[in-house]
């Protein structure tokens, strides 16, 4: 399993390569319907690498994970979609939803996992 602080390291170069992509492409996103909804489903990338990297710092400052984080990241990766086109917003709202149910999916199962294997020790 990879440590806190390679996961916040990785996940904080992720969104910003993404991010430099997505304003270097932004004319390209908002050329077409397609592209558009392109557009958020890239800016939901941004939500997703974003929200790792402040749950990594939250984890290694001992704090706990909530709400806070999931607004920040979304209000970021919202802002930017908003760069490209307005509606790569409501599709960057709409694909961050989804990844957010997956993410905490994920988690659950983890942690399960671990308890699992706490129990068997």
């Amino acid at each position: 399993m990879a440590s806190t602080g390679n996961s916040m390291l990785l996940s904080f170069l992720m969104f910003t390569v993404v991010l430099s992509l997505e304003v270097i492409y932004r004319a390209k996103l908002a050329s077409s319907e397609l592209f558009t909804i392109l557009g958020g489903f890239i800016s939901s990338l941004l939500f997703l690498f974003f929200f790792i990297f402040i749950a990594n710092f939250q984890e290694s400052s001992g704090t706990k994970t909530g709400w806070g984080a999931v607004i920040v990241a979304e209000l970021v990766a919202l802002v930017v979609a908003g760069t490209v086109h307005r509606v790569c917003i409501t599709t960057c709202f709409l694909f961050s939803a989804g990844l957010l149910y997956e993410v905490n999916k994920l988690s659950a199962m983890m942690q399960s996992r671990s308890e699992l294997k706490s129990k068997r020790h």
